[in-house]
C-alpha cells in the first residue's frame, strides 16, 4: 500500500470534520488510520443525510447503483436508531460533535470505532437485492455494535489492554439489544443463540481456549487477544449476568459505571465493584469461572422412574476437560409428550442439583436440554431425539437441538455419528421454516460433507445429496431459503451433471427460478467451478470482464493464481505469500489460501502446511489482528488426515518454548482437523 501523508490526502471538508471530532485521548491524526488515508486519497462518493436532527456522513467508494440504492437507507436508519437507543439505555447523550463513517474495500474487519469517524467493510454495508436475512441482521449487529462503541470503548476505555474484552463484550451485548429493540418481528433468543454460541463453542471445545480475561505484558501480543471468546462468549456471559442480577439492576449499574469513568479509563474490577451492591449473588466467585478461565461446563442426568412417572431427576456439571467447577446459570429443559411441550427453568448453581418440581411428572418421550438456547455447555442428547427434531414446533427449540447434535457428534457422545446427523439436516432442509435454522444446517451439513466424510464416504453421498438438495430447492417457494439452499447445492457438488448445472447457469447468467443471483453470486459461482478444475479455458479471466467494479476487479485476480488447474502456478503463489508485501491486502490472502486448501486440492496442498505454520510468528508480527487466524483456519480448516495432524503435532513438539498465545490460536484452528482425523480415520 503506498505511502500517504495523512491529512494532506483528505479533502478540507474531511479534515475539519476530524479535527472537530471530541476526542480526549488521540490526536485528530490518529482517528484514521493509514489505510482509510489511502482510500479516501482515491475517488470517493460522500453522502450526508440527518435523521433525529443529527447530520451523518458516508463516504464509500461503491459503483453498483442497485447497491447503493438499497443499502442507504437501512444504513443511516440502523445508525439513528442504535444511536436513540444508546442514549435512552445509558442517560447519556451521544458523546462527540460528529457521527460519520467510511465504507472500505476489502477492510480487514468488519468495522472499527475511532470516535466520530467509525470505518466499515464496504461488503458488510453494501447489501444487493439478494440478501439473506443474515445478511441484513449481520448488517445491522454490525452497525449498532460500533454504534454503541461510542459509549463502551471510546467514553470509557479500558485502562490497559488485557481488557480489550471490555468494550468488545458491551458493544455486542447492546448490538443484541438494538436488534431486539428495532426489529420487533426478529426472533431474538434465536439470533442470540446462532450468533453467538457455535462461534463460542469453536473455541472453547478445543486444546488451546483462552479465558475471557486475559493478563497481558506486553502491548506487542494485544492483537493476539481478539477472538470469538471475546465477541461471542463473552455476550454470553453477560447474558448470564443479567438473568442472575434482572435487566434493571445490570442496567442502573452500567449507567452510574459509564458517568463515573466518563472520558476516562476503568478495569474490569472496577465494575464488578459498582455492579456487587445492586445484587445478592456472590459476583466475585460467578467471575471467576466465568471470566477468568477457561472452558465449558459438561452436563449429565440421571433420571428414575416409578410408575411411568419421573421420581428423580438430577443433573450433574463438570469441566469439559475433567476438572470439578461449577458454572452458575440458568437455563431450561423441555419435557416432549406426545401432544404437549412443558418447559422447567434450571438454575444450576452447584455441581448436582435435583429438579424437585418434576417429581410425580409424566415420564415424557424425550428430554431436550437447553431448550431456551440461554445455557452454555455441551449438554446430553441421545439418539431418538434425531426423529424428535421435526416435530419441534419452536425454531428456538430447534436450533439448540441441532446445535447439541453436531456439538455430540464431534466429541462422539450419544452414538451421534456425521452420517446419522447428515440424514437429519438432509431431511429438514424442506421442513425447516426458519431462514436462521437454514443457515445453520446447511453450514453443518458442508462441514460433515468436507470434513467429517472420508472421501470414498462423499463420493457415495454426492449424487443422493446433490439430488436431494436440487429437488429441495424448487420445492421452496420464499426466496431467501431458496438461495440459501442453492449455496449448499453449490459448495456440495461433486458429480458430472451436479457441475454442468452450475456451469450453464453461471455461462448464461440464468438463476434457477425463484433465486436471484448478482454478480457477486457469480463470481462465487466462477470460483466453485475453477477450484473443480471444470473443464472451461479461462474461466475465471471470463469472470474478469463481467465485474464492473475496478476494487472487485482487483481481488479476483489476485485470486486466479491460488485457483489455477497448474500445481505450479499454485505453488508460486504460495512462495510469493512469504513476502511481506504479497501479504498486504489481507482479506484477500485468507480468501485465497481457502481455495488453495480446499479439500479438493489437499492431496497437493498439504504439503504448504509446514511452511504455513513457520511462518505464523512473522504474520503475527507483521499482520493485523485478525490475520494470524484468519491466516490459520483457512490453511488447516478442510484437512482430516493423519498426515496433517501430524504436521501440525510435530510442529509443537519441535517449538517447546512457542509463543503461547499463537500456540492456543493453532489449536484452535486446528480442532475441526484433529476431531476430523478422530472420527473418518
Amino acid at each position: 500500500m503506498e505511502s500517504v501523508s495523512p491529512l494532506s490526502a483528505l479533502p478540507d471538508s474531511v479534515k475539519k470534520q476530524i479535527l472537530n471530532s471530541r476526542t480526549y485521548r488521540f490526536k485528530p491524526t490518529d482517528l484514521l488510520p493509514t489505510y482509510l488515508f489511502s482510500f479516501v486519497a482515491g475517488k470517493f462518493e460522500q453522502v450526508a443525510q440527518t435523521r433525529n436532527g443529527r447530520e451523518m456522513t458516508l463516504y464509500h467508494r461503491e459503483t453498483d447503483t442497485s447497491k447503493i440504492r438499497l443499502s442507504l437507507d437501512p444504513i443511516f436508519d440502523t445508525h439513528a436508531q442504535a444511536l436513540a437507543f444508546m442514549e435512552e439505555y445509558t442517560q447519556i447523550r451521544y458523546p462527540f460533535q460528529k457521527f460519520d463513517f467510511a465504507a472500505i474495500p476489502d477492510f480487514q474487519y468488519g468495522g472499527m470505532e475511532h470516535a466520530g469517524a467509525i470505518q466499515y467493510k464496504a461488503a458488510s454495508l453494501f447489501l444487493d437485492k439478494g440478501a439473506t436475512r443474515n445478511q441484513k441482521l449481520g448488517r445491522t449487529k454490525l452497525l449498532s455494535h460500533e454504534t454503541a462503541h461510542m459509549w463502551f470503548g471510546d467514553l470509557v476505555t479500558m485502562r490497559w489492554f488485557n481488557y480489550v474484552w471490555m468494550k468488545e463484550v458491551f458493544a455486542n451485548f447492546m448490538a443484541d439489544k438494538v436488534a431486539k429493540a428495532t426489529q420487533p418481528e426478529s426472533n431474538f433468543e434465536l439470533e442470540f443463540l446462532l450468533s453467538h454460541y457455535p462461534a463460542a463453542y469453536g473455541v472453547d471445545r478445543t486444546e488451546g481456549p483462552n479465558a475471557i480475561g486475559q493478563p497481558l505484558e506486553n502491548l506487542n501480543q494485544a492483537g493476539t487477544m481478539y477472538g470469538p471468546i471475546i465477541y461471542h462468549k463473552a455476550p454470553i456471559m453477560m447474558r448470564q449476568l443479567e438473568r442472575l442480577m434482572g435487566p434493571e439492576a445490570l442496567r442502573e449499574g452500567l449507567r452510574e459505571y459509564l458517568k463515573k469513568y466518563a472520558y476516562g479509563n476503568a478495569t474490569w474490577p472496577e465494575l464488578i465493584a459498582i455492579l456487587d451492591p445492586h445484587t445478592p449473588a456472590d459476583l466475585a466467585a460467578w467471575n471467576r469461572v466465568w471470566v477468568n478461565e477457561t472452558g465449558r461446563p459438561e452436563f449429565s442426568y440421571n433420571i428414575k422412574i416409578e410408575d411411568d412417572k419421573i421420581k428423580k431427576l438430577t443433573i450433574t456439571q463438570e469441566g469439559e476437560d475433567g476438572t470439578e467447577r461449577v458454572w452458575p446459570q440458568y437455563f431450561e429443559i423441555a419435557l416432549l409428550y406426545e401432544d404437549h411441550t412443558e418447559e422447567i427453568t434450571v438454575n444450576m448453581n452447584a455441581d448436582t442439583v435435583v429438579l424437585a418440581e418434576v417429581e410425580g411428572t409424566p415420564m415424557p418421550k424425550n428430554i431436550l436440554f437447553n431448550s431456551s438456547g440461554q445455557g452454555y455447555g455441551l449438554f446430553p442428547v441421545d439418539q431418538d431425539l434425531l426423529r424428535k427434531v421435526p416435530d419441534l414446533s419452536s425454531p428456538l427449540m430447534r436450533a439448540s437441538a441441532y446445535i447439541s447434535l453436531y456439538e455430540n457428534m464431534l466429541n462422539k457422545k450419544s452414538g451421534i455419528t456425521p452420517a446419522l446427523l447428515a440424514d437429519l439436516l438432509v431431511k429438514m432442509l424442506g421442513k425447516e421454516t426458519e431462514e436462521l435454522n437454514l443457515d445453520l444446517i446447511t453450514d453443518q451439513l458442508s462441514t460433515i460433507y468436507w470434513q467429517f466424510f472420508s472421501p470414498t464416504r462423499r463420493a457415495e453421498w454426492s449424487e443422493y445429496l446433490e439430488g436431494k438438495i436440487w429437488e429441495t430447492m424448487h420445492q421452496i417457494s420464499d426466496a431467501n431459503k431458496k438461495k440459501v439452499v442453492f449455496k449448499l447445492y453449490q459448495n456440495i457438488a461433486l458429480g458430472t451433471s451436479a457441475q454442468e448445472q452450475l456451469y450453464e447457469i453461471w455461462k448464461d447468467q440464468k438463476a434457477p427460478t425463484g433465486v436471484t443471483l448478482t454478480e457477486d453470486d457469480y463470481t462465487s459461482l466462477a470460483l466453485a467451478l475453477a477450484v473443480r478444475d471444470y473443464p472451461v479455458p479461462d474461466l475465471l479471466e471470463q469472470q474478469l470482464t463481467r465485474i464492473k467494479n475496478p476494487d472487485r476487479q482487483k481481488r479476483l485476480r489476485f485470486m486466479v493464481p491460488a485457483l489455477s488447474a497448474e500445481v505450479g502456478v499454485r505453488d508460486a503463489f504460495f512462495a510469493s505469500l512469504k513476502e511481506e508485501k504479497n501479504r498486504d491486502r489481507e482479506a484477500w490472502v485468507a480468501a485465497a489460501l481457502g481455495y488453495l486448501h480446499h479439500p479438493l486440492r489437499a492431496a497437493t496442498s498439504q504439503r504448504y502446511l509446514r511452511e504455513s505454520l513457520d511462518l505464523l510468528e512473522e504474520i503475527q508480527r507483521t499482520g493485523d489482528i485478525f490475520f494470524p487466524s484468519a491466516w490459520l483456519n483457512a490453511t488447516l480448516g478442510s484437512y482430516q488426515s493423519p498426515e496433517a495432524e501430524r504436521v501440525v503435532r510435530d510442529f509443537l513438539e519441535q517449538h517447546p518454548d512457542y509463543n503461547p498465545r499463537l500456540k492456543a490460536k493453532l489449536l484452535q484452528a486446528a480442532d475441526n482437523l484433529f476431531r476430523a482425523e478422530r472420527i473418518v480415520n
